[in-house]
């Protein structure tokens, strides 16, 4: 089952976040193997405002241990957490993203879903999506929006990937991908 885990950070909370770094990065190299995505959520100026992963877990259970066990969220560095299953459309992790690790804007966008589910199908510029796929209810059954993180000109681009009207509200979010330093 994969599941997607946006935490957003604590207005403030910039300093613990910096001193926990390598908690934090530890705690993740124990998912290193059920990891598809990862990386933090950016301000325009370039300040950390959250944090995304996207894992394959055994269970529901299983993702709410990896959300709320997870040591920022533990010290009180994000104020919330945005937790559902999801289906990995495109079929491989961030890593295998043909447009390699930097180069363009990246971005996370969400959208929660009202009425029947849309952009089932994955959008026709495929290169420019890192990881896309539906949000889902726990049991899979139910869809409750779309995520994707993207390569797009600017947020306006990137918000175009879903359909606007489909959606009570759509979040686009600059993103980075994640992991320690190389």
């Amino acid at each position: 089952m994969e599941f997607l885990c946006l935490h957003r950070d604590r207005p403030g909370s910039l300093a613990l976040r910096e001193e926990l770094t390598e908690r934090h990065w530890s705690y993740m190299d124990g998912y290193a193997q059920e990891m598809i995505a990862r990386g933090p959520t950016l301000a325009d100026d370039g300040a950390p405002t959250g944090s995304v992963h996207i894992l394959d877990l055994p269970s529901p259970a299983a993702a709410r241990a990896f959300a709320f066990d997870e040591p920022n969220y533990q010290a009180g560095v994000y104020r919330d957490v945005l937790l559902r299953r999801w289906r990995n459309a495109l079929g491989r992790t961030m890593w295998e993203f043909p447009g390699g690790r930097t180069g363009g804007d990246r971005y996370l966008v969400i959208g929660l879903g009202t009425g029947a589910a849309a952009d089932l199908t994955v959008p026709p510029d495929r290169d420019q999506l890192i990881a896309y796929g539906p949000l889902l209810s726990d049991d899979g059954t139910r869809w409750l929006g779309t995520a994707a993180l993207l390569r797009a000109a600017d947020p306006k681009a990137a918000r175009a990937v879903l359909t606007e009207d489909r959606y009570a509200d759509i979040e686009v979010h600059n993103w980075q991908f994640g992991g320690r330093p190389s």
